[in-house]
């Protein structure tokens, strides 16, 4: 579906080693072309043919930048937000909006129709600076998604085109000014969030190639622990995934060649995070939550 107005949006990403890593790149880039007017793709120098592949998906939308990540400020993932920022400054000056999308991220073709409806409500308003998604988290294999607090529930991924806006971090998030948070309207779409989903052994690969200078003590203390390939049991909670997947994702999906049996009636909370966890499931509002935004 194309869409036709006076407003323009602008959607951008940044990738770096998607063959390596074996992210769904191609997949989410696809998932917005039919949202936005122009797609900023800011290709990192990789260790593969990236470059390639994103030039392969052949849309007239598509402009690729070529960058070189700065290595020695992966600690915490600051790198991703000063590529971000990158790909956020090649928006053409015209665009109304801009849509960013992380290579792992997906976004249902069920929703488009209502992420152009909010951009094209919320134009004029300039109180509204951005817009909020919500999330599932999917984890081991496209059949379960997590739902403890662990995952993030909602984020920014709708932002003016306003320079003054910056990725936050390790680019989860948008700031504008002096850290500011932006006031941002929530919208009934959702994100998928596809990075938590490989082969057990693909993953390990993966978190290898990672750790050394981006993951925790903890994660690299769990992943020498591991022989090859990734434990997929030490999670808090999981649910059973009960819609579809976005059109784009059923090839890669078809392709999928691992099985996993994850016990969702086990639950391993500490009491603290076990209390948040049933306020949250009877109340429908997760409290004390750190979040990038304002809602308004």
């Amino acid at each position: 579906m194309q869409y036709f107005c006076g407003m323009k949006i602008a959607g951008f990403t940044i990738i770096r080693n998607a063959v390596i890593n074996d992210y769904p790149a191609v997949e989410a880039i696809s998932s917005i072309l039919p949202v936005v007017d122009e797609m900023v793709v800011a290709v990192g120098k990789s260790d593969d043919d990236t470059l390639g592949l994103i030039r392969a998906i052949g849309s007239e939308k598509i402009r690729i930048i070529e960058t070189e990540w700065d290595l020695s400020q992966l600690p915490g993932g600051k790198v991703m937000a000063i590529e971000t920022d990158k790909a956020f400054q090649a928006i053409s000056a015209d665009s109304d909006w801009a849509f960013y999308i992380q290579c792992d991220e997906v976004v249902h073709e069920q929703y488009h129709a209502t992420i152009r409806k909010a951009c094209e409500e919320n134009l004029h308003n300039r109180g509204v600076m951005g817009l909020v998604f919500h999330y599932l988290h999917f984890y081991g294999t496209y059949d379960y998604v997590g739902d403890s607090r662990r995952w993030y529930n909602k984020e920014i991924r709708i932002v003016r085109n306003d320079k003054r806006i910056y990725s936050f971090k390790d680019a989860q998030g948008f700031r504008m000014d002096d850290k500011k948070r932006l006031p941002c309207k929530l919208i009934d779409a959702y994100v998928y969030h596809y990075g938590w989903v490989k082969d057990p052994v693909l993953m390990d690969r993966k978190l290898r190639n990672l750790s050394t200078n981006w993951m925790g003590k903890a994660m690299k203390d769990r992943i020498d622990n591991m022989e090859g390939v990734f434990d997929y049991s030490e999670f808090d909670s999981l649910k059973k995934f009960k819609g579809t997947h976005p059109v784009v994702m059923q090839k890669r999906i078809g392709a999928k060649n691992w099985h996993l049996e994850i016990d969702i009636s086990k639950k391993q909370f500490t009491f603290s995070k076990w209390v948040m966890y049933v306020l949250e499931k009877i109340t429908g509002r997760r409290l004390f939550s750190f979040r990038n935004y304002d809602l308004i």
